[in-house]
């Protein structure tokens, strides 16, 4: 492509070349499991066994969301093979060269939420390993405001600092490490299924227990009414990358390499990581007598060498997740908003810092906080964002793109002043019907008096949203409602 100038390019948001394009399909699926074999994946199946799923239910409710996730995973991915853009300048042909910043700012808003949980799951489990070898609890008592103790104020900071550093290397570096430790979290995960299976005494007494929903059961009739917003939000825990992903894609070498990768890689790993998380978290209610949902709390509980293993494997697991999977996509969204001024490198930075300032330790005080308020809240933020994304790129432009004039101002994604209305109206209509139910499942003392028809809705969140944008969108875009430089949404364009 020629020159442009750089109100709108750096070297970190320009379209891969050939020689950049060397991504097999074992990358991408080596990614994968580096990402899913983390402790939040965990978190998920064994959060719905604490909500009252059985095993079963629970697994299947994470295989069922990470098969629809994967639809739109490898729609929007397709553009970052094909064009070599990532996610924040493939925002720009639907939302316009300055509306894209929205788009941009909400996802690497929600990253920076992930990378604060991530850390914080990574100084924990330092702190866990640190305390068992001096045989001490080093939390401490807990810090006015903060809410935690001053040693886990310290381990959080110095596993903040050691994330950084790889980051300073380059996504090369993460690829690599990514690679080499996935074949290690598998082995980690299928011993710690050993242990719980063993201290149980076999499968029969895990899978034994009944689901809490039925006849009969604590919460007897209520399935559906958690199942609905445990599918959004299982949705949403990858409805991020969905997004993001070409900033994955552009490298690969072929449509087939990032489409076979991701199919291998997610849903087969997401299956078995939920068997594995629902089979030993259904152990520890047999062996004592609660449900651990945590693992990180679990490997305090154990003794001998597996701790050691099981807590460095999650320490550097969560180093490879936490900055595939977050760091890289918000450091090239925050180098979107001003690409003259913020380098990538520069924009992982903002991400850990703000990942500072959220306090991630008070998202996952609770496992419907984290599930039905955080997941599910911020799919019905990215859902919209999916859409509008899905239908321009494959419904209005039929994958065609003008790549330069993604990065030119006065271009044909200029539309009215750099925004597309019509994107700005998609979204607002896909978001906000879901705003009512999520104010009152986040704060319901506040806003207790919502009906039940929009805490109903909220339930389909993803759904909602992600359709909802879509429809609307196609039809302002055909109908001419959006201001702007191009002739004609069937006009053909030339990459």
């Amino acid at each position: 492509m020629t020159r442009i100038p750089d109100t709108l390019w750096n070297p970190d948001l320009a379209p891969t070349v050939a020689g950049q394009r060397n991504w097999a399909w074992y990358h991408f699926a080596a990614l994968w499991v580096g990402m899913i074999v983390a402790v939040p994946s965990w978190m998920l199946a064994a959060g719905l066994i604490e909500q009252g799923m059985s095993a079963g239910e629970a697994a299947s409710t994470v295989l069922l969301g990470n098969l629809v996730i994967l639809v739109p995973l490898l729609l929007i991915g397709h553009a970052g093979t094909r064009h070599g853009i990532p996610y924040a300048v493939l925002a720009r042909a639907a939302f316009g060269t300055r509306g894209a910043r929205l788009p941009a700012i909400a996802r690497a808003l929600v990253a920076c939420g992930w990378f604060g949980i991530q850390t914080w799951i990574g100084g924990e489990a330092l702190l866990t390993l640190l305390g068992i070898f001096i045989g001490a609890d080093l939390k401490g008592v807990k810090l006015p405001l903060l809410g935690i103790g001053p040693g886990q104020l310290i381990a959080f900071a110095i596993f903040w600092l050691l994330q950084l550093f790889f980051v300073s290397k380059g996504l090369t570096t993460i690829r690599r490490l990514e690679s080499w430790t996935a074949p290690v979290k598998i082995l980690v995960c299928a011993a710690l299924v050993w242990w719980a299976v063993d201290s149980a005494g076999g499968f029969g007494p895990i899978f034994a227990t009944p689901s809490a929903f039925a006849p009969g059961g604590a919460r007897a009739g209520e399935f559906w009414q958690v199942f609905w917003p445990s599918l959004t939000a299982m949705i949403g825990f990858w409805g991020t990358l969905a997004l993001n992903i070409p900033d994955f894609t552009r490298f690969a070498r072929s449509q087939r390499d990032q489409i076979i990768g991701q199919a291998i890689g997610l849903p087969p790993t997401m299956g078995l990581i939920a068997l594995a998380s629902v089979i030993t978290t259904s152990a520890t209610v047999v062996i004592y007598g609660t449900a651990i949902w945590d693992p990180v709390e679990l490997s305090g509980k154990l003794a001998g060498p597996f701790v050691l293993l099981g807590l460095i494997v999650i320490s550097i697991d969560t180093i490879s997740c936490n900055i595939a999977a977050n760091l890289v996509c918000s450091a090239y969204d925050f180098s979107s908003l001003s690409p003259r001024r913020i380098s990538y490198r520069l924009g992982g930075l903002i991400t850990a810092v703000i990942g500072v300032l959220i306090m991630p330790w008070k998202l996952l005080e609770t496992t419907g906080g984290y599930i039905f308020v955080w997941l599910t809240g911020y799919s019905a933020l990215l859902g919209p964002i999916a859409g509008i994304l899905i239908a321009d790129y494959w419904l209005v432009r039929r994958t065609q793109l003008d790549v330069d004039d993604l990065y030119r101002e006065g271009g044909r994604y200029s539309y009215g002043n750099g925004w597309n209305s019509a994107a700005l109206a998609a979204f607002a209509i896909g978001v906000l019907p879901n705003l009512p139910g999520f104010l009152a499942t986040a704060a319901p003392g506040m806003f207790g008096w919502i009906g039940a028809f929009w805490t109903g809705l909220y339930a389909y969140a993803w759904f909602t949203g992600l359709f909802l944008a879509l429809a609307s969108y196609v039809v302002m875009m055909r109908s001419g409602i959006s201001f702007g430089r191009t002739k004609s949404v069937s006009t053909i364009e030339t990459a």
